[in-house]
C-alpha cells in the first residue's frame, strides 16, 4: 500500500488529536457507539428535518433511520467478503412509516456508493455526516483498555477529514472523489457548529442513564411499602429497557450480515433457504423487542400523545397481510382478512401502527396448534372503525388456556405458562394502543377488539384524556 494512501485508521487518529486517552473496555465502548448513533439520529438529525446532505461510514452502514437514508447521499467502506451489502431496515430500529409502504424498500435499500475496506483501515467504526445545518464525525479509537468514543464538530477537524477522504477517493476511484466534491458544492455554505458538543454529550448521557439498570449501594432510610414498590418497579423497567436494547443490537447486525450473504450468487439453494429462515426469525424478534422497548419508554418517560394523522387502516392491513400470512404458514396457521370496502380513514400514528399490529397478530397466534385460524375483521362502528382479531382454537386448547392465565412480570410484561413466552401485559398493550389513538377491549373467548376514531371526527382531545 502506498505510504501516502489515506486509511480509515488515519482519519480516526486525526479525530483523536487533542482528545485524552480513553479507559473503556471493548464491550463498554461498543455500547457507547450504539447509543451515540441512536442519539445522533433520533435526538439531533431527525428533528432538524433537513432535505439534503451526505454521509460516509466504515466498516458497515452506520445510519439506519429510513427518513435519513432517503435524504442523504452515502459512501460506505465495507470488507470485500461482504459482497453487495444492504442497509438494514432496522438497527435500533423504529419501523418504517406506514404512509409510504410502496416506497418502503427505497428507504431500506437506499442508494449509496460502496467501496472496499483495506487491511490497513482497521475495523473501528467511523461515521461522518455533513448537512448545511450540521456537520459531525463519530469514531471509536484507542488501544485495548484505552478505548474511547470520539465526537468532533469543529470546522478545522472536519475540513481536514474531508480533505483526507477526497485524497482517499482519488486513490481508489477518481469519479467518486469528483462526486463527493460535487455533492459538497451542492450543499452550499455550511454553518459552523463547533458548539454541537454542548448538545451531543448531555443527550448521550441522558440516553445512557435512561437505559442503565438502577443500582444504589447506599444505606437508605426506611421506606413505606408503596415507595419500595415504586423503586423496585423502576429498577425492573430500567433493566428491561437495557435488555431490549442489548438484544436488538446483535440481532440487527446478524440480519445485516445474513442479507449480504443472500446477495451472493455462489450459495446453494439449501443454504439460501436456511439464511432466509434466519433472516425471518431475526426480523420477528427485532420487531417483538422493539414493541417491548416502546412500551417501556411509554412507562418511564410518559411522553405526550403521539401526533395523530389521517391513516388508511384497511390499506395498511392489506399491505401487511401477505407478510403475516407467510410467517403464520411456517407455524401451520392461516390468516383470514375480512375488511369492508370503502371504509373511511382513521386518526392514528402511522409510524407506530405497523409494529403494534404485528405484535397483536403475534400475541393472538402464540399457543395456537397447527391448523388454527386467526381472523382480522374491520368494520365501521358509528364514528369509529372496529378492528377485531379473533383466534379459532379447539375446545381442548380453550379449556387449557382458561386454566393457565397469564402471570404478571412487572408493570410491562406477562408470562404465558401455556406457550412459555413473555408478552406485553394487558395494561401495557392498552397504553401503547391509546398512544396510537386506539381503544382496546379484551373479552374472554372473543379475542381483541380495538376502536379507532375516523378522521373526520373531532375527538383528538377526547383521546388524550
Amino acid at each position: 500500500m502506498n505510504s501516502t494512501f489515506v486509511t480509515i485508521a488515519s482519519l480516526q487518529e486525526r479525530m483523536a488529536e487533542g482528545v485524552p486517552n480513553g479507559n473503556s473496555d471493548e464491550e463498554t465502548v461498543r455500547r457507547l457507539w450504539w447509543a451515540a448513533l441512536d442519539t445522533l439520529q433520533s435526538e439531533i438529525l431527525l428533528p432538524m428535518n433537513f432535505t439534503r446532505g451526505l454521509w460516509l461510514s466504515s466498516p458497515l452502514p452506520a445510519l439506519y433511520e429510513p427518513k435519513l437514508l432517503k435524504k442523504l447521499k452515502g459512501w460506505v467502506w465495507t470488507p470485500k467478503e461482504l459482497g453487495n451489502l444492504q442497509i438494514p431496515s432496522v438497527g435500533l430500529l423504529p419501523p418504517s412509516c406506514v404512509m409510504s409502504f410502496n416506497q418502503k424498500n427505497d428507504a431500506i435499500n437506499a442508494s449509496y456508493n460502496r467501496l472496499n475496506l483495506q487491511v490497513e483501515d482497521g475495523n473501528d467504526p467511523l461515521l461522518l455526516v455533513i448537512t448545511p445545518e450540521i456537520q459531525i464525525a463519530l469514531a471509536l479509537q484507542g488501544m485495548p483498555g484505552e478505548r474511547n468514543l470520539i465526537m468532533r464538530s469543529d470546522p478545522e477537524t472536519l475540513r481536514e477529514l474531508l480533505t483526507m477522504l477526497d485524497s482517499r477517493l482519488n486513490a481508489e476511484k477518481e469519479e467518486q472523489a469528483f462526486q463527493l466534491r460535487h455533492e459538497l458544492g451542492e450543499l452550499g455554505q455550511l454553518r459552523s457548529n463547533d458548539d454541537l458538543s454542548k448538545i451531543f454529550w448531555p443527550l448521550l448521557a441522558k440516553r445512557l442513564a435512561g437505559i442503565a439498570p438502577s443500582l444504589n449501594i447506599q444505606t437508605l432510610p426506611e421506606k413505606s411499602s408503596n415507595e419500595e414498590q415504586y423503586h423496585s418497579q423502576n429498577g425492573e423497567i430500567s433493566l428491561l429497557e437495557a435488555l431490549t436494547h442489548e438484544i436488538r443490537t446483535p440481532l440487527a447486525t446478524i440480519r445485516t450480515l445474513i442479507r449480504s450473504l443472500l446477495r451472493r450468487k455462489d450459495i446453494s439453494n439449501v443454504v439460501e433457504n436456511r439464511l432466509k429462515q434466519i433472516d425471518a426469525e431475526c426480523t420477528e424478534q427485532i420487531d417483538r423487542f422493539g414493541l417491548i422497548f416502546n412500551a417501556v419508554e411509554l412507562e418511564t418517560r410518559k411522553p405526550k400523545q403521539s401526533k395523530l394523522a389521517v391513516t388508511d387502516l384497511g390499506g395498511i392491513l392489506q399491505i401487511l397481510a401477505p407478510n403475516w400470512s407467510q410467517k403464520l404458514e411456517r407455524k401451520g396457521l392461516k390468516l383470514v382478512l375480512d375488511i369492508d370496502s370503502e371504509l373511511p380513514k382513521i386518526l392514528s400514528d402511522p409510524e407506530g401502527l405497523e409494529l403494534m399490529l404485528g405484535g397483536l397478530v403475534d400475541r393472538n397466534t402464540r399457543g395456537l396448534q397447527p391448523g388454527g385460524v386467526i381472523t382480522m375483521k374491520l368494520r365501521p362502528a358509528g364514528q369509529r372503525l372496529k378492528l377485531q382479531i379473533l383466534s379459532e382454537v379447539s375446545t381442548t386448547n380453550r379449556q387449557t388456556s382458561e386454566k393457565n392465565s397469564n402471570a404478571p412480570v412487572g408493570p410491562v410484561l406477562s408470562w404465558n405458562p401455556v406457550t412459555g413466552s413473555l408478552q406485553l401485559s394487558q395494561a401495557a398493550t392498552q397504553r401503547l394502543l391509546k398512544s396510537l389513538g386506539g381503544r382496546l377491549t379484551n373479552r374472554r373467548d372473543s379475542g381483541l377488539t380495538i376502536f379507532f376514531p375516523i378522521s373526520d371526527t373531532k375527538e383528538l382531545e377526547h383521546i388524550k384524556q
